[in-house]
């Protein structure tokens, strides 16, 4: 089992930058697909960021270019760098976790809110 721990949102005004962290817990850091979803108001949750095992990452195209993902095997946390924010970034951001030895199986985090003041 893993539980996901996100920490970092919060305020800031447009063209600013915030860092977001994940924390995992358990020994299978190493075998998970980190990702980070958002969800704004009456909208679905979406992709931004994924990153492999072996660092190979995706973006969403409205994010390309200003926000980049990460990971540390050692703190078996993901980061989720976001620089250059827009009020459109304005979301519910959550971590997810995909084991990917094992098709289906994927952990959330309980979320953290970002907000972006124009």
């Amino acid at each position: 089992q893993v539980q996901l721990v996100e920490s970092g949102g919060g305020l800031v005004q447009a063209g600013g930058s915030l860092r977001l962290s994940c924390a995992a817990s358990g020994s299978i850091f190493s075998y998970l697909v980190m990702g980070w979803y958002r969800q704004a108001p009456g909208k679905q949750r979406e992709l931004v960021a994924r990153i492999t095992p072996g660092s190979s990452t995706t973006y969403a195209d409205s994010v390309k270019g200003r926000f980049t993902i990460s990971r540390e095997h050692v703190a078996k946390t993901a980061y989720l760098q976001m620089n250059r924010l827009k009020a459109e970034d304005t979301a519910v951001y959550f971590c997810h976790a995909e084991d990917f030895r094992s098709i289906g199986v994927n952990y959330w985090g309980q979320g953290t809110q970002v907000t972006v003041s124009s």
